[in-house]
């Protein structure tokens, strides 16, 4: 019986004898002291990042002006997103800056960027790379400034038109109901132009020279080399600036508020110039709330796919 009842104990059986592996003490110390170093900066990104996000969702189902009572407003801000006009066309204007911020930019980065690889290193290839990449250094305020002078009435852009011949053409780009949109939309090519030729300049030089190699072997034109080689070597690359230009189109609010403030009326009105309004000017806490919001999860639901596509293989 004895024989049996140690062959039935569980706490007999070699694998039950066996010491339980514990985490060394020198470990446990070390994730602690990860977790004070990470402390302060967290506690700082909560209350001024994830704070002000969760009480900009509380707002946006509240009647508030920021200073009196607030009282419930139910789905009345996020149902005024859709029905207003005014609201719903500055998210319209957004979408038609991507045109401008990520498609003209990435289709002319591309085409800079494979001209200034044929280059060979030397002064111009780099005074090109530093003439592209300036826009991006300065501030889009002194950018929005300096492109208002630029279109006037006696600007640049309609001097450079009459020398040319080209009288009818000219006009006040940042007043005229059909060019504004447009002229701003100009203003975000050049600033983006640059970043995006950097970075896939840059993507470009991590391409393997064999395949361009191997590519004219096999008889493939310029046109065939770019397609085949470039393009799918610049993936990665090209899901950065598409994202980030995507992220600048719809959240754009300097170039525009400096440049326009969204008028002549609604005709450049963007959601980052419209929420300012909403909160600076008109005192509706509640609706800029709801439209920060709803912006916040509209550039989420763009850039999403956008990234699941970069991730596969």
């Amino acid at each position: 019986m004895r024989q049996s009842s140690a062959l039935t104990d569980p706490r007999s059986t070699p694998a039950a004898r066996q010491p339980t592996a514990r985490r060394p003490p020198g470990r446990r110390r070390r994730n602690w002291s990860a977790l004070l170093w990470i402390t302060p900066a967290f506690g700082m990104y909560a209350a001024f990042v994830l704070l002000p996000m969760l009480q900009s969702v509380q707002y946006s189902f509240y009647d508030w002006d920021g200073v009196g009572p607030a009282t419930p407003a139910g789905l009345e801000n996020w149902k005024a997103i859709f029905t207003q006009p005014e609201l719903l066309q500055s998210v319209v204007h957004a979408f038609v800056l991507v045109f401008f911020y990520t498609v003209l930019p990435v289709g002319l980065g591309l085409v800079a960027a494979s001209f200034i690889r044929e280059l060979k290193p030397g002064a111009f290839s780099t005074t090109a790379r530093i003439v592209l990449f300036v826009p991006q250094v300065l501030p889009l305020v002194a950018a929005g400034i300096a492109w208002t002078w630029m279109y006037s009435s006696d600007g640049l852009v309609n001097q450079v038109l009459r020398a040319v011949g080209l009288d009818r053409y000219t006009r006040a780009w940042l007043g005229d109901f059909t060019f504004a949109l447009p002229a701003v939309g100009v203003i975000g090519v050049w600033v983006m132009l640059g970043f995006c030729t950097v970075l896939l300049l840059a993507g470009i030089g991590k391409i393997d020279p064999a395949l361009y190699e191997a590519a004219r072997l096999d008889g493939a034109g310029r046109i065939s080399e770019f397609v085949a080689v470039t393009l799918p070597g610049l993936r990665r690359e090209l899901v950065v600036c598409t994202t980030f230009t995507i992220i600048a189109a719809l959240a754009s609010f300097d170039v525009v508020q400096i440049a326009t403030q969204g008028g002549p009326g609604y005709q450049t009105m963007v959601p980052g110039v419209q929420i300012y309004r909403l909160t600076f000017l008109q005192q509706h806490i509640s609706q800029a709330s709801a439209l920060s919001v709803f912006l916040a999860a509209l550039v989420l639901l763009v850039i999403w796919p956008i990234q699941r596509l970069g991730r596969q293989q």
